[in-house]
């Protein structure tokens, strides 16, 4: 129920907790003293700011930033609370229900925690008694059923494979997926050569997935790692800027070799340095 003016001590209240935000979250829907930009918002609308968050999220981790961490977390948790407020205004389940599933979930996925199986499993063997788990829950399925449309596409690209490993359809070592990728490489060059946009754009997608498969035999998040190379190329390239400026320049005052030989420097000193 949307907290009435009698609930202003919980509102204000900075020891109050979950209750607290509840409370806030449902005043802010409220149709009579509610925020109007709030009570315009459905599950579509809200849904990329809580993919946002959660990637805002990922990059404070990502630079070590504690204290932004802390902020981050509250974000994509206050992401959760509006769209159970939203389920719950629509009759659907509240908050309590989400908190119910969840932990219903984790005690029935950690038998060796919570229920009589043993705990002497290696990381690997809770891994697959964890996918089992999940199979086993979603009952009778096509292998590739569940893995959400939702999901950054080199995360849903790994996903795909790892179902369709399970039943065999996997190669057995890195060598065929590189060799794989090489191939994929030459159909690109030729699709860019003779071909439509479209047919590019397809082939590149083709690359695009067995690189996702090369990471998964490699053990290598890709999403991890391309955020790794994009924070690496931010900061080298920083520091071209950082030189240039020095000279009294911008990069635009600048060309490809002189770029390219400061770009190598920065490299240089990040090796040096490690």
């Amino acid at each position: 129920m949307p907290p009435m003016p009698d609930d202003r001590d919980l509102l204000h209240d900075p020891d109050g907790g979950l209750p607290r935000l509840r409370a806030i979250m449902a005043r802010l829907r409220d149709p009579s003293l509610g925020c109007p930009w709030d009570l315009e918002q459905d599950f579509a609308t809200i849904a990329p700011y809580t993919i946002e968050e959660a990637y805002e999220v990922a990059d404070a981790i990502e630079r070590k930033a504690w204290d932004e961490l802390r902020g981050e977390l509250g974000d994509l948790l206050f992401q959760s609370v509006f769209h159970a407020q939203m389920a719950e205004e629509a009759g659907h389940f509240d908050l309590d229900d989400v908190i119910r599933a969840i932990s219903d979930k984790m005690i029935a996925r950690h038998p060796h925690v919570f229920g009589t199986e043993s705990r002497e499993k290696s990381a690997e063997q809770q891994s697959a008694d964890w996918e089992a788990l999940k199979a086993r829950e979603r009952g009778p399925a096509r292998v590739l059923d569940g893995v959400a449309l939702g999901l950054p596409a080199l995360m849903r690209a790994v996903k795909l494979q790892k179902r369709a490993a399970r039943v065999g359809f996997d190669w057995p070592s890195t060598d065929e997926v590189v060799a794989k990728i090489t191939e994929e490489a030459a159909e690109l060059v030729e699709a860019r050569d003779t071909m439509s946009k479209t047919e590019v754009e397809e082939e590149f997608g083709d690359l695009l997935f067995v690189m996702a498969n090369l990471a998964r035999h490699l053990d290598v998040d890709p999403e991890a790692a391309l955020r790794g190379a994009n924070a690496k190329f931010t900061r080298r390239f920083n520091k071209i800027e950082n030189w240039l400026a020095e000279t009294g320049r911008n990069p635009a005052q600048s060309d490809l070799a002189e770029m390219d030989a400061l770009w190598n420097r920065a490299k240089a000193e990040e090796k040096a340095a490690k």
